[in-house]
């Protein structure tokens, strides 16, 4: 999502955007001079832009732009509460995924309202295309739950080229009845971000415990981009139902339970064997 461009400094984002962005150099073609948050804290500078990472949660988006607009912690979640953002009806007034991943201008009168409205009128153009709408279609889900896949897609997928797989995966569990048990639901409903899920977190009780209930999220997991979006409207032809990935760069997806097993297995003994290998 962001472009190396000269200024005072950058960020390497990793897929599940950790830190937040602030932007204090011009703006190019959608691409900004990105730094962290807290090379501001002693500046009265106010930034010129937002940047908003693709996969970012709700929360962590509201506490970016309560920074950048320099109000209390807090401001922007309870202006959602209140605005009227242009949601689907499916969402009941929650904006998780449809606070669009994008670079968003600050000007003197922005106000968190102002801002949130900005990203979701932005969702609502991206996602009421023609082809999001052939692609939900053709997949047998509405708009709203193709969202809540590509959300799940950007959380899972370790590489935007897996993101079509694991789309492919919740759609083909649904098509069979099959609860998804995917770890990242579990995350949001700990809020947390982990890859390490035990069985007793698998027990909680929530709507998007995903291991204990079946079917889809009631809302999506966090704000997809394009990429995910792309992938949970036009995901590769696949059987798989399962996936994982064992080391970086190495995730298995596979029709056979056998088979998956033996990966896990796989990740588990390297898992164990890096555990030794930092407190050695």
């Amino acid at each position: 999502m962001l472009n190396d461009s000269p200024g005072r400094g950058k960020i390497r984002l990793t897929r599940r955007g950790r830190g937040a962005l602030l932007v204090t150099g011009a703006l190019v073609a959608g691409a900004a001079v990105a730094v962290p948050l807290l090379l501001l804290n002693d500046s009265s500078e106010r930034p010129e832009a937002v940047v908003i990472p693709e996969g970012w949660r709700t929360s962590q988006v509201y506490k970016a732009v309560d920074k950048a607009l320099g109000v209390p912690d807090g401001s922007s979640k309870k202006a959602a509460a209140k605005a009227k953002l242009k949601l689907p009806h499916e969402a009941n007034g929650n904006p998780e995924g449809y606070l669009f991943p994008a670079t968003y201008p600050i000007a003197e009168k922005s106000t968190p309202e102002s801002v949130l409205s900005y990203m979701v009128a932005t969702a609502g153009k991206k996602f009421g295309t023609a082809p999001i709408s052939a692609g939900a279609e053709n997949n047998a889900v509405s708009v709203y739950q193709t969202v809540t896949i590509a959300s799940i897609a950007q959380a899972e997928a370790e590489s935007k080229q897996d993101m079509g797989k694991v789309a492919r995966v919740v759609l083909n569990r649904l098509a069979q009845g099959m609860p998804l048990q995917m770890d990242s639901t579990v995350n949001y409903a700990l809020n947390r971000s982990t890859l390490h899920t035990k069985t007793a977190d698998t027990k909680v009780e929530s709507p998007y415990n995903t291991y204990a209930r079946m079917g889809l999220p009631p809302t999506p997991i966090a704000n997809p981009g394009d990429e995910a979006m792309r992938a949970a409207t036009s995901p590769p032809a696949g059987d798989w139902l399962y996936f994982v990935t064992v080391k970086k760069g190495d995730t298995r997806f596979t029709a056979d339970f056998e088979e998956h097993q033996r990966n896990v297995d796989e990740f588990n003994r390297l898992q164990k064997q890096q555990g030794k290998s930092a407190s050695s």
